[in-house]
């Protein structure tokens, strides 16, 4: 007998500790070399463990555990081949019989032949119907190969709230004991209590520490987005046609801010103990909201890279970032952030320092308001900015200086397209 001991690979230089958040094979099955056999949830990724070799699975650690790099996962024993497993790899099609009718449906394949993927669901999918209280295994999947998306699972949770919401009795009434553990009830105090994802508990620890690491102040202005809006209506046409992309607020605040960070190399530094480093390049970081928690994917050297190099990068990663598809490279790095609360409505904020960069934009929602102009009173799109800093990098002087910069380049949009 031959027994392989499956541990937690090393995954990042940061990543001390892995969450197993899901087996995708169970205790007792037969797996091949390189098919993974359960996903770890770490401080930036979803990621899934293949196997190192090809035998039956025996669980050691269990799902929710909280693991070291190096921890013992699972077992493989490489005595057990695929003819005498609980789950047989995938075989040769069998021939059908000659009593078999040629144009007849094959019944004798069984469910051990699906490809891995069916019935499985991605990350994103899993922490839906977990929280739903949802087996996946009821749960039909539309993805490549039978894989269970996203959309998969809100369409599971939805028909279970309605199910339970209108689920008649045999006279065609309502059970009100069947009321949806989910919705209000009145003088309901029930409490539930969840363990935080391996993410969220990051978030929180990086936000507290980032509030007892640094001297963190917030200067504030606001920006007429007038010659901006019209800039994007009078293109727009024109700028979709070409590059197959909208041109949206957030590049061109992108390069207004790329373009202030080359000209105050201090606001793009950051400290490491009684050191400052400089960056000759621009990686701005942007805050996307997902439904697992907040992620900063950079988009490096916005310096260089033009408006639709910037929109599509940062649509992939959007899109990545949702799908929990982001890889750890993608996840790390940047020198400045930035992040729009305007989309959920926020009016001002003061952001939260995105550690170990020094200072971070908030952007917020645009609102028509008066305004006084060469002593008259019009309406405007105004918004306000906010910018978090690190006092210990960057004075007051030239934290405000750095928003005025970008106010400037945001109302005089043609300076920033001639680099003036």
């Amino acid at each position: 007998m031959s027994i392989i001991e499956m541990r937690v690979p090393t995954i990042g230089e940061s990543v001390t500790e892995v969450t197993l958040s899901q087996w995708l094979k169970n205790d007792g099955d037969f797996v091949n070399l390189d098919e993974p056999i359960c996903e770890f949830e770490s401080d930036k990724a979803t990621l899934e463990f293949p196997a190192e070799v090809s035998g039956q699975l025996k669980y050691v650690a269990g799902e929710g555990d909280d693991l070291e790099i190096g921890a013992l996962v699972a077992t493989i024993d490489t005595s057990v081949v695929g003819s005498t497993s609980a789950d047989q790899p995938k075989t040769a099609s069998k021939p059908v019989p000659e009593s078999q009718p040629t144009g007849a449906k094959d019944t004798s394949v069984s469910g051990s032949e699906k490809s891995y993927p069916s019935g499985h669901p991605s990350p994103a999918a899993a922490k839906i119907l977990r929280e739903a209280n949802i087996d996946h295994s009821h749960v039909p999947g539309s993805g490549k190969d039978g894989r269970i998306t996203k959309e998969d699972a809100l369409k599971a949770v939805s028909k279970k709230a309605s199910s339970q919401q209108t689920a008649p009795t045999s006279s065609g009434v309502k059970k009100e004991e069947e009321a949806p553990t989910s919705g209000v009830i009145s003088f309901s105090r029930k409490k539930e209590r969840k363990k935080m994802t391996r993410m969220r508990r990051t978030i929180a620890s990086r936000l507290v520490q980032a509030k007892n690491e640094s001297a963190m102040l917030t200067t504030f202005n606001e920006v007429d987005l007038s010659e901006v809006m019209k800039i994007r209506k009078k293109y727009q046409e024109e700028f979709v046609e070409k590059y197959g992309v909208k041109l949206g607020f957030m590049s061109i605040f992108a390069k207004a801010c790329a373009k202030a960070l080359m000209e105050m190399p201090e606001v793009n530094a950051q400290i490491d103990e009684d050191h400052l480093i400089y960056h000759d390049y621009v990686d701005i970081a942007f805050a996307i909201s997902t439904e697992t928690g907040l992620v900063v994917p950079p988009i490096r050297n916005c310096e260089s890279l033009g408006y639709h190099e910037i929109e599509i990068k940062l649509k992939e990663l959007a899109k990545k970032a949702r799908e929990g598809k982001l890889t750890l490279e993608e996840m790390t790095g940047g020198t400045f952030s930035i992040t729009n609360g305007g989309v959920f409505g926020s009016l001002l904020s003061t952001p939260i320092l995105n550690r170990p960069q020094s200072a971070i934009l908030g952007m917020h929602g645009i609102q028509q308001r008066p305004v006084a102009v060469n002593g008259e009173v019009v309406i405007r799109p105004m918004m306000y900015l906010a910018l978090s800093y690190d006092h210990q990098v960057i004075d007051g002087r030239s934290s405000v200086t750095f928003l005025v910069k970008v106010k400037q380049l945001l109302e005089d949009p043609v300076k920033l397209l001639f680099g003036l």
